[in-house]
Order: C-alpha cells, then sequence, then structure tokens
C-alpha cells in the first residue's frame, strides 16, 4: 500500500529504494515512542506540483523535537527541497509525505544522542472516505497537558488516538470525538474540530490540543471570507445544540459530521458554513482563487 520496489524515500542523507531501507530494532522510537513526526500534503496545482505549507510543517518538526529534547539539525529549506526531490524520484504529484524523526538504540530513558531522518511519500486518498462521519465522545481524553508536551507532534502520543479510533469503530461509529481533562472537547484523534452555531463558528482554544497547520488555515479562511469564529472551551452537551461541525487536518482535509452519538446536526451539510470552509481549502491547496466563495 505505501511503496512497492521501485519506491524512493530519503534517509540519513541519502535516497534509496525503500525496500532496502533499514531501522535498527533497539531504536528508542520502537521501544518507547520516543520519535517525531509529520503528515503533509502534495497536490498538482494550477502551478505544478506544490507541496501545501512545508516551510509550516517543518517548522512545527523543529519545535516538537526541540520540546521533548531529540537532537534534529536539519533546516526547513533543506527539508523542503528534499521532499520535492522525493516527490520527482517517485513521479508523484498529489501524494501524502511522511516525514519521521526516529532515535537511535537507547533502551535507557535518557535523550537521544543520535537521530535518523526519513521522507516518504505516496499516493493517498482523503483518510476518511466518506462524505460525512458519525462521531461518538470518546471514552479516551486526550493527555493532561502536564504529563506531555501536547503541542509537540510525537509518535507516542498517537497511542491514545488508536485507541480512541478503535473504540469508536467497535461501537459502529466512524470516528472519535475526544474530550480534555476536565470533560471540555479538545479534537478528533488526528484532526481538530469546529463547530457552527447561529452564524458563528467555534473551536477549542490552544494548550489542550495540537496547534492544526489545517486548523490555522481555516482560521485565515475564515479572516478573510469575514466569517465570524471564536475559540472558547466548551463541553460536549452544547454540541447537540449546534447546526453543524467539521473536522480539518492534513490527512483529512475538511470533512463535514454527520452527528455525535447518533443526534444530527440541525443544518444540512450544503447550507452550512464548513462547506464554504471546505470550498475554499481546495482551491487555496490547488493554488486557485476562492473570491467565488460568498459568505
Amino acid at each position: 500500500m505505501y511503496y512497492t520496489d521501485e519506491t524512493v524515500i530519503f534517509l540519513d542523507g541519502k535516497f534509496i529504494k525503500a525496500k532496502d531501507a533499514k531501522a535498527d530494532l533497539f531504536s528508542q522510537t520502537l521501544h518507547y515512542g520516543f520519535g517525531a513526526f509529520e503528515g503533509i500534503r502534495a497536490y498538482q496545482t494550477v502551478n505544478g506540483t506544490k507541496v501545501f505549507k512545508a516551510h509550516e510543517h517543518y517548522e512545527r518538526l523543529q519545535r516538537s523535537c526541540a520540546l521533548v529534547h531529540i537532537p534534529f539539525q536539519y533546516g526547513v529549506e533543506e527539508l523542503t527541497q528534499i521532499t520535492y526531490q522525493v516527490l520527482e524520484k517517485n513521479n508523484l504529484s498529489n501524494a501524502y509525505i511522511r516525514p519521521l524523526v526516529f532515535c537511535s538504540p537507547n533502551m535507557s530513558l535518557t535523550a537521544p544522542k543520535e537521530i535518523s531522518v526519513m521522507i516518504a511519500a505516496w499516493d493517498w486518498g482523503k483518510y476518511f472516505s466518506n462524505q460525512s462521519l458519525r462521531l461518538c465522545v470518546s471514552s479516551y481524553q486526550r493527555p493532561n497537558p502536564k504529563s506531555v508536551k501536547v503541542e509537540a507532534k510525537v509518535c507516542g502520543h498517537y497511542v491514545n488516538s488508536i485507541m480512541a479510533t478503535m473504540e469508536a469503530k467497535e461501537r459502529g461509529f466512524d470516528e472519535a470525538l475526544m474530550l480534555d481533562m476536565n470533560g471540555l472537547v479538545a479534537e478528533g484523534p488526528g484532526a481538530n474540530f469546529f463547530f457552527e452555531k447561529e452564524g458563528v463558528l467555534y473551536t477549542p482554544p490552544l494548550g489542550n490540543i495540537l496547534p492544526g497547520i489545517t486548523r490555522s488555515t481555516v482560521m485565515d479562511i475564515c479572516k478573510e471570507l469575514d466569517m465570524p469564529l471564536e475559540e472558547k472551551y466548551f463541553r460536549p452537551e452544547e454540541l447537540f445544540e449546534a447546526d453543524s461541525a467539521f473536522f480539518c487536518g492534513t490527512a483529512a482535509e475538511v470533512i463535514a459530521i454527520e452527528s455525535i452519538e447518533g443526534q444530527p446536526f440541525a443544518k444540512p451539510w450544503k447550507n452550512s458554513m464548513g462547506l464554504i470552509i471546505q470550498e475554499a481549502y481546495k482551491c487555496i491547496v490547488l493554488d486557485k482563487s476562492y473570491s467565488y466563495v460568498i459568505v
């Protein structure tokens, strides 16, 4: 699914076949989840292949490593150029890109002395195949920000996300909506959350959530189109009176939420503020004007 015999990846300064790549079985990342990664998309735009917000993603990768004391010396521009080379070598335009920073062998609970950097890319459609999602409120909370660096995109944090998604699917839902340690809405296992009520969009503030790059793009769209937006804390019960809602993330892009715990939203997606955001986002990643979008 992710590579063939001909797939080329970048690993520690070299471009090699994915099938020939090796990782040490005693890596601290494999044993303890101590590593960092990013999820990035490239699109075939009207101006050629474009890696969407590459600099922002690689700046976040740098921050993630710094926050958890993983040594990382690569520069943003260098990583961006390597990414375009990976795409070119694999003849990819519309692709998902996975940079991964993983650590050297270390069975102690101390900072690694050496790291490896991999950048891979593959043809991967939308993360959710559904047109809209049925959510449940997860019994798994997002980590307490005093226990981990929640703003860092760290490998081990995603055990929490996997458990939440598995639980949702076992209950017959498409995905989970996760709360923080105070019982307030945080985000999805791999996406940020917005909801609409009476002509205003709301989203949880930073602090207990991952600062999503797509989230930031959605907020920019709202500002550009003069769409009212507020960051605030709210409980899941408030969502049962909301008009509409959506998830957003690099893999998910912008996707409608149909219902929460079986209760549908009052407004059809075709009439929602979320649809306007969804259409504008598509235009941005494809380098098209979204001036036709009128609020």
